[in-house]
Order: C-alpha cells, then structure tokens, then sequence
C-alpha cells in the first residue's frame, strides 16, 4: 500500500490552510505490493484479532502507547482495555505482527459456508463477448489478443466465448468440434428480453470450459468467427436489404442476458467473473441502443457547448447494468476499437463501476490491445474490496476520487469492485474544527484499512506425489491490509511549501477538474485550474514578501525560493495543453476525452505526472546518456546538442534521432544497447502498454514527436487566458492574475 501525501508537513490551522492555497490530501495505491519507499508489509494471520478503539473503531498498531492493561488509541486519544484473548496474544510480541508494523497485511479466517477458504471452489471465471458487427482487421486483432490471453490465464481458470451483433453466440469447446448456439435480439425495445433464456440455449456448464484442457479447441472456435454481413442484420430486423448501411449490435441486449447467466453462479462456482467486452462501433441495436447524431456540427449551429453536451452519458442504462453486475459478481473491460463515436460517455459506467477498466484504440494497425490483455491478466487483482481512511480527530477527510463507490450506511467507506496493483484513489481533508490542531507538537495521524479478498491456487498431489493434470483447485483467502501514518504540523508556511509533492498536487488537481468538467464542461475545468495556480502565486508571495505593495513586475512566478514548487506551473502548463482540457474545436475527439478521465482517474501519481508532463531524456550515443530531463521546448532541443531522444508520455515510448545526428550512430538503437534496456524497462513498469515508436529527423515525419514539445505552443486555444503563445506568455498571464488577487486583498 503506497500512500503519498501533498505536504508531509500538514497545515496546523485553516487559516494556514487557506494561505499556502496547497491542495491538502493523500493518494493510495491499496493493492500496491509495498509502500512509497518500497517496504512491503508485515505479513501474519489473525486478521480478525487486531484490538480495535471502542470510540474511533482505529485499529492498533505500532504508533500507540502500550500500557499493562490497555493501549491508547493513536488517533483518537481514547485509552482501551485488553481482553483476555488479546493479553494472552501479546505475551508473545513476535506472533502480533501489529505491534511491531505500522504496515501490515494480515489473513482474516473465511467461512466456508460463505463461499471461502481451502475447503471450497472459488474457479477463476474469464468471458469474452466479441462484436461481430465489425470488420475483418478488427475480428483479426480481437483474436491476437484473445490467444494472448489465453497464454496469461492459470490453469484451472475457467473460460466463455460468446459473440454478439443481431444475435447472441455462445460456443461449446469442450467437444473435439466447437458448437455455436445462436439467440436472437428482438429489434423492438418493448420486447421483454430474449426469446430464449441463454441458460436454455446453452447450460452454463457446457459454456465455461477449462482453460488448460480445452486451449486448442478454444482457438479453433476463434478461427471460426466471422463478420456478420449487412443482409443478415438487415433480414433480422426485418429491413430491406438494400436500406441497411449499419445497425446490429446488440451490445446492451448482449451485456444483460450474460450478466444474467453468470449470476447463477456466483458464490458456488465462482467469485468473481471478468468479462471482457471487445467493441468495433457504438450499440445500435435491442435495449441500450445509443444515438450517435448527438456528434456533429449541430451544437455548433445552436451555440451548445459541445464539450458540456458529449460528456455526460445519453441514458442511465449502462450506468444501471453495472449495478446489477456487482450484484452479480461480474467485473467487465471494455475494449473499444474504433476511430468512430462510440459515446464512451454512457458505455464508461458498465466497466469503471463494475470495477473494470476501459481501454479505446484508434485502429487495428498499431493496437497494444493483445499486449494490453496480457498484462491485465498476468498481474495480480483483489477484488471485493473495502477501503476506510480515518483520521485523528482534528481533522478528517473531505472528497473522495476514483473508481469505488460510497457504503450507503457508512462515511468514508468505499467499496472496490476489482483492484489491482497500479489503482490508486485519492482523498483530500479538511479540518474538524476552526482551532486546527490543538496540539501543535503532536502528529496528525492517518490510518487507511483495506480489505479484501483473492484468489489462490492450491495444486493437490495424487498418493503417489505425482501432479495429475486436472488437479488444480483454488481457494478464496480474506486479507485485511492497515497502513498508519504520521504527520508534523507545519509550524509555518515556508515549512508547508518545502514538504510539497508536486505530483500528488497535481493527482489531486487533476480529479478536482475531471469532475468540475463533467460537472460544468471543459471551459469551466480550465478556469478552475489557472484561478488555482494564480492564487498559490498569489500566497506565496504574500507569504514570502516582506512589502505587500510589491509591484506587478516583482511577482515571483517561478516560486524561485521554494525549489519543490518550481515544476507545478510547468505541470499545470501542460495540463492545459493536454487533450483531457483542450476543447472541442482543436479536435479533441470525445470519446477519446472520456478514455482519458478514465485513465488518468485511476494512475499513481508519477504517472499521471508522466502523462501530463512527458519526460524527455537524452542521449549522446544508445550506450549513455547525456541528461536525464529537458524542458518540452524545441530550443532545449537545440541547446543540449544531443543526437538522441527518449521521450516518455507514458502511453508513448518515442526514440526520436536528431536530423543532424552522426549517420555512424546505428538507427534504430541495437537491441544489447542501455536505451533499448530503458526502454524495456520503462514497459514492464506500467498499467498499459506504451506503443514504441522510432523516429529519424532527417528521414522521417516529424509531427508526433514535435506535437509534445508543448513550450512554444499556445495554451488556451479560444479560451483568452493569454494574447501571446506558449509557457512564456502563459506564466505572464499567471502574474498578472496573482497581481489582481493581491491588489484586491490590499484594497479590502
């Protein structure tokens, strides 16, 4: 569990608070393997026996005072009495590993009559539902990855094909030739569901095979899938033949039959179901059918805000169809591959709520998808999960971000569908009362549980200790993860300033107008950005300056004494450029706006920054490196006289050669190279799969690899934050903001 904070110094009072202007709050990354500084948890059982405040309900751990009948609860103060269960524990510190951790990660005994430990079946259940309205490149890429997928999947996992357009198709591998059962849509919306019940058409015994017994077969009925042709639709929805351009795809149709299948499982055979939704266009067919003419000219001509009007999603089905997933114990990804509008707007919520996650591709001919599943499946998730931040009583916390949703009874308790190690949520706080902390010598503390459950697998041996092929069994395991922190009041504001992160700054930041944009669209979120960043201008030199009356020309917007703020006006630069801000008329697709929410709402800070702020290294030959980070300008370019380039925008890997780069340097990089062992590097170490581009200035198109040189270019586009173009004028009109707000306070 990595939990990374804004300030480590916190601010002692809301007054402090409200003069530094510093977004005040934590990010976690719960499933993470270790902590901020790579420590890994202590590791024990007795979940369940942890002694717990009887005021705050805090867990102990190592940050409270011990005494021989009881213990003072480290957040609340509350002193608490042993029982005798918990005396006799502690007799023998070494077996309670909460007593010597701040951080541990502890098994919590499982029912089995709730569906867990060794004793009872927990199968991983693994579908895939493939869009057969589409064309031959898109059925191609589909079955890559599905074949790389099944590489990933552990032996014992169960594993469904099912197809959909105007039909459902559901395939039987476990006989030596796949068979397809086909149900039809209804194309009237008032038809009450299926005509059949897909139970009815195919047992669901029969649908789920075993993945390592029937691998072959899986991948001959994947050689058998084909495109559904337009006469076909047409003839099923009863339309002429030659009236049918498009239409078919009964995705929502599709999605809640197969929901409705599994349920019929949960809990006996399975504990979890993924679903994974391969989409060439939008639904356009049966029940969650989606208009896509709301994209076009046509806001333009009704002077509507077309960056409001494409972000909130078209009707509550999909949103509606994920709840009753959760109920159903299915988390579904949806992987969209299309250039088209799919209004990602309204499909998002069956795959962020379910606890899945979404992925776009623009076309079949560079996609990572295949390389994308693989890693999805090959890294470990949690899933039934509960997280719970509480505070010392001086304070608590405000707004929650991510993709979990709020416990209807209890505060500050978020449910987690699926987790795995890279998603991270954030919180910010607030103080309890005007007086701040009331103590200034005694730390603010913060603990974070989590709970949750997974998968395990536990192989049997036969009597003769030989391992039988079809022995593979797994069981559920309950774990409660606890993570206590502590944090210094500040004892002033240059104190707060120089505790700053400026990535969790910016993690926070970015949630903050995620929502403010759905809220009140993407003019309105990069408002709310560049107001912030002037007033932090603005307080830190009220805070700094010894003359109130500094003149406009004097305003430090470099935070040049404060070498931990320095990069946020650069990273709030670039948060304006970025396509998750820019507005409708420079060409920001929606759904590619929607894509990024998602991403960006759920990476760990130093990826969101990477993402926002590309890292861009050099090199004087593929074996050194020249200097480990320029600006994104082109005449950093030009200064550092570097042949070559490593630029990271984290969902890009772009090896960029100089036009005046020696022609002796090998193009690209040999394999055996330090950049190429860079790169590999930087691969493996992160959610997605980065696609790896290779660049020559002198032989090449240059555009990708300009585009991110984000300095020169213009900020706002139409929006009038500046009258100049790039950092330079925008930093102008920073000062200029930070002026008013300063001349305005003077005059009050």
């Amino acid at each position: 569990m990595a939990v990374r904070a804004t300030v480590s110094r916190f601010p002692a009072t809301p007054e402090a608070l409200e003069s530094c202007a510093v977004q005040w709050g934590v990010a976690v990354t719960p499933f993470a393997a270790a902590d901020e500084r790579g420590q890994p948890p202590t590791t024990g059982a007795g979940g369940d026996r942890v002694p717990r405040c009887e005021h705050c309900w805090a867990y102990l751990s190592s940050h409270c005072d011990l005494e021989r009948w009881g213990w003072t609860c480290a957040l609340c103060g509350t002193l608490n009495g042993f029982d005798d269960e918990t005396e006799r524990r502690f007799q023998r510190p070494g077996a309670c590993p909460e007593l010597n951790s701040s951080f541990v990660d502890l098994e919590i005994p499982v029912d089995e009559a709730e569906g867990g430990g060794d004793g009872v079946q927990a199968l991983p259940v693994y579908v895939a539902a493939v869009d057969l309205a589409c064309s031959e490149e898109f059925l191609e890429l589909i079955k890559s990855a599905l074949l790389a997928a099944l590489e990933a999947l552990i032996p014992g996992s169960l594993f469904g094909l099912m197809t959909f357009s105007h039909k459902i198709g559901l395939y039987d591998v476990q006989g030596p030739i796949p068979l397809v059962k086909n149900v039809f849509i209804p194309p009237d919306l008032e038809e009450d569901g299926l005509p059949v019940a897909l139970e009815d058409a195919m047992p669901l015994h029969s649908f789920l095979a075993p993945v390592d017994a029937c691998k072959d077969q899986i991948a001959a009925a994947l050689e058998t899938l084909r495109p559904t042709s337009s006469w076909e639709r047409g003839a099923a929805s009863g339309q002429e033949e030659d009236t049918v351009l498009l239409g078919g795809r009964g995705f929502g149709t599709a999605m809640s039959a197969l929901i409705e299948y599994l349920s019929s499982e949960y809990g006996s055979t399975f504990a979890l179901a993924r679903v994974f939704a391969f989409l060439s266009g939008a639904p356009d067919y049966g029940s969650g059918l989606l208009d896509t003419r709301r994209y076009g000219e046509q806001y333009a001509s009704k002077g509507v805000d077309a960056d409001l009007a494409l972000l909130p999603e078209q009707i509550p089905f999909y949103r509606d169809l994920a709840a009753v997933a959760v109920q159903s114990g299915v988390c579904i990804d949806i992987f969209a591959v299309t250039d088209e509008y799919t209004d990602l707007a309204s499909l998002k919520f069956l795959s962020i709520e379910s606890g899945g996650s979404l992925f776009l591709y623009a076309n079949t001919d560079d996609s990572t998808l295949p390389q994308d599943i693989y890693r999805l499946l090959s890294r470990p998730y949690a899933f039934g999960c509960v997280l719970r931040l509480r505070t010392s009583s001086d304070f608590e916390p405000g707004n929650s971000y991510g993709h979990f949703f709020p416990d209807p009874q209890y505060e500050n308790v978020q449910h987690i569908i699926c987790c795995d190690s890279f998603a991270t949520y954030a919180y910010d706080f607030e103080f309890a009362h005007n007086n701040g902390f009331s103590r200034h010598t005694d730390p603010a503390v913060v603990q974070i549980a989590f709970q949750y459950s997974v998968i395990e697998p536990v192989k049997e041996t036969s009597g003769n200790g030989s391992q039988s092929p079809a022995s593979y069994k797994f069981c559920l395991k309950r774990r409660l993860r606890i993570r206590t922190l502590q944090y210094r009041p500040a004892s002033n504001i240059s104190e707060i300033y120089d505790s700053v992160d400026p990535e969790v700054v910016l993690h926070i930041l970015v949630h903050k107008v995620i929502l403010e944009s759905l809220d009140k669209g993407v003019r309105e979120g990069r408002h709310q950005v560049h107001a912030w960043l002037s007033l932090l201008a603005a307080r830190y030199n009220q805070a700094l300056s010894s003359d109130v009356r500094t003149p406009l020309s004097s305003i430090d917007i470099d935070f040049s004494q404060c070498p931990q703020l320095q990069t946020i006006p650069q990273l709030v630069f670039a948060l304006l450029r970025s396509p998750l801000l820019r507005l409708h008329e420079e060409g920001v697709h929606p759904d590619y706006r929607i894509y990024l929410q998602c991403l960006f709402s759920a990476l760990e800070p130093s990826s969101l920054a990477k993402a926002i702020y590309p890292v861009l290294v050099s090199y004087s030959s593929p074996d050194k490196q020249a200097f480990p980070r320029h600006t994104l300008s082109r005449a950093a370019l030009i200064m550092s006289e570097s042949p070559i380039f490593l630029l990271d925008t984290f969902t890009n890997l772009i090896v960029y050669y100089s036009s005046t780069a020696d022609p002796s340097i090998p193009f690209p990089p040999p394999r055996d190279c330090l950049l190429r062992t860079t790169i590999n590097r930087l691969k493996q170490d992160r959610c997605i799969t980065p696609k790896l581009t290779f660049i020559h200035g002198g032989n090449d198109d240059s555009t990708l690899f300009e585009s991110y040189l984000i300095e020169e270019q213009d900020v706002d586009g139409s929006s009038g934050f500046t009258t100049g173009s790039g950092f330079v004028a925008f930093r102008e009109s920073v000062r200029n903001v930070a002026g008013e707000i300063i001349q305005e306070e003077i005059g009050s």
